[in-house]
C-alpha cells in the first residue's frame, strides 16, 4: 500500500497546543491530557480561571472553514434549543475557529461523562427521545457546507481513492473491486427506492463513543466533527450492537430507541430498509479513511492489521455478507408493534 503523506500535525508539541490556546485569549495552568481522537488532535486542558476545557486542532485539509463553522453553528444552534451538546466558544477574533501559525482550533467547555448502558432500554428510549430533538432543531434549515449521505455517492468516491491510489495488494484487489461496485450499485438502488426521503441535519457519527451519559442528566452529545444531510437512520442504527436481521438483541434496542424517538417525532418506517446500505457505506468508507491516513503515524501504530492481504480478504467476504443482507425482502422491514407478535421477553416486541 502506497502512505498518504501526513497531514501535518508534526508542529502540534504541547508547547504549541498551550501557545495557541494562549492566543485565543484563554489561559491555561499548565495541566493537559491528550484524549482519543485519530481524525483530530484533541486535548483536555484546565484554564487559570477555574474551567476545564476541550480543544480540538482540525485536521489539515479535511474540511473547508465554511464546513467547520457550519458544524460550530449547528452545534450552537442545538444548545439554544436546550438539545445537550458540546458548543464551541466564541475566542478572541470573534469567531468559534481560531488560526495560529497555520493549525486551526475550537475550544468547548468539558463535559464529563461515561458510556451509556445500551443494553438498558430505559437508556435507550432516553437517547431516542434526544435523537428526536437533535433532528428537530436539524429540519429547521439544510446545510449548505457539509456533506450528504443520501446516495451511493461518499462510498462510490472511497472505492474510488482505494482503486486508484493502489492501496489494496493486486492479489485481493480485483475480489474486493467486485464486491465493493455491487454494494455500490445496492446501495444506490436503495435510495433510489425512497425518492422522496426526507433528509434532515444530522450528527452523523452517532456510536456510543460519542455518547456520554451522567446519572443526573443523562445523555449528551459529543463530537459533531461528521455532521451532515441525510435520513434520520444514520443516528440510529450505529446504536444497535449488529444487524437486526436474525438478532433479537439488536431488535430489541432498535425497538427501544424507537419508542423513544416516536414520543417526541415522526419516524418513517420505510428508513429501516436503509439501515444495511448505510453500515455497507460506512464499512466501504472506513477502509478508505484508513488508507488516506496511513502517513499520520498513529494510524500504523493504532491498525496495524490494516491493509494486509488477510484484511482485504476478509473486507471482501464482509462485502458480499452485506450483499445478502441488502437484498430486496417482500415487504418492506418493519418493527412488529401488533398484538399477533411474537413476544421474546415480555416487553411487547416480537
Amino acid at each position: 500500500m502506497h502512505a498518504t503523506p501526513d497531514l501535518s500535525f508534526g508542529d502540534l508539541t504541547p508547547e504549541f497546543m498551550l501557545d495557541a490556546l494562549d492566543a485565543t485569549g484563554l489561559r491555561a495552568d499548565g495541566r493537559m491530557l491528550q484524549l482519543n481522537s485519530f481524525e483530530n488532535r484533541v486535548l483536555q486542558v484546565h484554564l487559570e480561571d477555574g474551567r476545564v476545557a476541550v480543544a480540538k486542532f482540525y485536521r489539515p485539509a479535511r474540511w473547508s472553514d465554511a464546513q467547520i463553522l457550519e458544524e460550530h453553528a449547528f452545534a450552537t444552534e442545538l444548545a439554544a434549543a436546550e438539545v445537550p451538546v458540546a458548543a464551541p466558544w466564541v475566542l478572541d477574533g470573534g469567531s468559534t475557529l481560531f488560526h495560529y501559525q497555520g493549525q486551526r482550533l475550537a475550544v468547548t467547555p468539558r463535559q464529563g461523562g461515561r458510556g451509556p448502558e445500551l443494553e438498558d432500554p430505559e437508556v435507550l428510549r432516553w437517547i431516542g427521545r434526544l435523537l428526536a430533538r437533535l433532528h428537530s432543531v436539524g429540519r429547521r434549515q439544510a446545510f449548505a457546507e457539509r456533506l450528504t449521505w443520501a446516495s451511493a455517492a461518499p462510498a462510490q468516491a472511497a472505492r474510488d481513492w482505494l482503486i486508484e491510489h493502489e492501496a489494496i495488494p493486486p492479489e485481493t484487489a480485483p475480489a474486493w473491486d467486485n464486491a465493493a461496485r455491487r454494494c455500490i450499485e445496492s446501495i444506490q438502488a436503495a435510495f433510489d427506492s425512497l425518492p422522496d426521503l426526507q433528509l434532515t441535519r444530522l450528527h452523523g457519527d452517532c456510536h456510543p463513543g460519542n455518547i456520554l451519559w451522567t446519572p443526573d442528566r443523562g445523555p449528551h452529545f459529543v463530537d459533531l466533527d461528521d455532521a451532515v444531510m441525510g435520513p434520520v437512520v444514520q443516528d440510529l442504527w450505529m446504536l444497535l450492537p449488529g444487524p437486526t436481521e436474525g438478532s433479537d438483541a439488536a431488535r430489541r434496542q432498535l425497538k427501544a430507541v424507537l419508542d423513544g424517538y416516536e414520543q417526541m417525532a415522526e419516524f418513517d418506517d420505510r428508513e429501516l430498509r436503509l439501515i444495511e446500505p448505510l453500515r455497507t457505506m460506512r464499512m466501504i468508507h472506513h477502509s478508505a479513511w484508513l488508507a488516506r491516513r496511513w502517513g499520520d503515524p498513529a494510524f500504523p501504530a493504532a491498525f496495524p492489521w490494516f491493509g494486509t492481504p488477510n484484511y482485504w480478504m476478509d473486507q471482501v467476504a464482509l462485502l458480499r455478507e452485506q450483499l445478502e443482507a441488502m437484498k430486496p425482502k417482500d415487504a418492506p422491514p418493519t418493527l412488529a408493534r401488533d398484538e399477533d407478535a411474537v413476544d421474546f421477553d415480555g416487553d411487547g416486541f416480537a
